[in-house]
């Protein structure tokens, strides 16, 4: 998959059991889409990316537009839960076997089995595998 470019459905899997929403101030110059992970980049919210100390937050909950913003011109909602997004291909793909394991951020709607050799932060536990993707568990010091 590549990063979003429209918001996106990402289903939440179960119910919800923390309080789970939260507002992060956006980085400058970002574009974050409605269904997208989110992550704290530099202690701002951006969308995700392969990159290397990111902290995933969750899904983003409604579509942010920063591009000509600068730090914390504005906020976003993010939910902590369990999320379908997409899976990665080839040797980065993640099966059935990996639940439990951590995954990877490759973009805004796409994880992986590996940290791409150092070049990825963590996204999540994944929780299940599906055809058309998988479920993480997405959240501050989840």
């Amino acid at each position: 998959m590549s990063a979003l470019s429209q918001e996106r459905h990402t289903p939440q899997y179960g119910v919800e059991v923390l309080p789970q929403l939260t507002n992060y101030p956006v980085k400058a110059g970002a574009l974050l889409f409605q269904g997208g992970i989110a992550v704290l980049n530099g202690g701002w919210a951006d969308k995700g990316q392969v990159a290397t100390g990111l902290v995933a937050l969750g899904r983003i909950e409604k579509t942010i537009d920063n591009s000509t913003g600068a730090n914390g011109t504005q906020n976003v909602p993010v939910r902590q839960g369990v999320f379908k997004f997409g899976n990665s291909a080839a040797a980065d793909a993640i099966a059935l076997v990996n639940v439990g394991s951590d995954c990877f951020l490759v973009d805004d709607q796409t994880v992986a089995l590996t940290n791409g050799g150092g070049t990825r932060s963590r996204a999540g536990k994944i929780i299940n595998v599906e055809p058309d993707g998988v479920w993480v568990l997405l959240g501050v010091g989840l």
